[in-house]
């Protein structure tokens, strides 16, 4: 079996942050299938269409590396309600040019994740509702909504809550087999 590169986009850029410990698992966690890239969105600059004919550089490299993965997975909390600012320009960035998105027939995951008990639900549900259009298929079941993420991890970063260890390998096996659906 061959395998799958997958850009797995963590959406805080806080150095400490839940979302970037939950995708480092995650690559730990994979299957010899998939090779996650853990990506932070550090560097992208703000998207501006006035740009669009002469992009900046740091678009073109996060473009690149969308175009040339198998899949993309996101890890994102919950602020406000919605997802972080800097995803949602990240994916605007990704999407553009129109007719042209970088993450246009890329298997798509979704993991949401909170210290609270909601799991960042509604950061999940605004993925769903801004990547049709412009994204590949999106893994519907399961879904996961990460809550309680708070003593998860110890102080080195490595990920010692064994019942949300069993929910993430069960979800990126899943998730591998979505990859492979789709990539043939």
């Amino acid at each position: 079996m061959a395998t799958h590169h997958i850009v797995t986009i963590v959406g805080s850029l806080r150095k400490e942050s839940f979302s970037l410990k939950i995708a480092n698992a995650l690559a730990k966690l994979a299957p010899a299938t998939l090779k996650l890239e853990v990506t932070t969105l550090h560097g992208i600059s703000f998207f501006n269409q006035d740009l669009e004919a002469n992009p900046p550089a740091d678009w073109l490299a996060f473009r690149e590396k969308l175009q040339k993965s198998n899949g993309v997975l996101f890890v994102t909390p919950e602020y406000n309600r919605s997802i972080p600012g800097v995803l949602k320009n990240a994916i605007d960035v990704g999407s553009r040019p129109y007719g042209k998105s970088s993450f246009n027939r890329k298997p798509t995951g979704i993991i949401s994740n909170s210290p609270g008990p909601l799991g960042g639900v509604s950061a999940a549900k605004h993925l769903q509702n801004i990547l049709p259009g412009i994204a590949g298929p999106i893994l519907q079941q399961p879904e996961i909504y990460l809550n309680g993420v708070g003593d998860a991890f110890d102080e080195k970063g490595e990920l010692v809550k064994e019942a949300l260890k069993t929910v993430l390998q069960q979800y990126i096996n899943v998730f591998a087999a979505h990859v492979e659906t789709h990539n043939k």
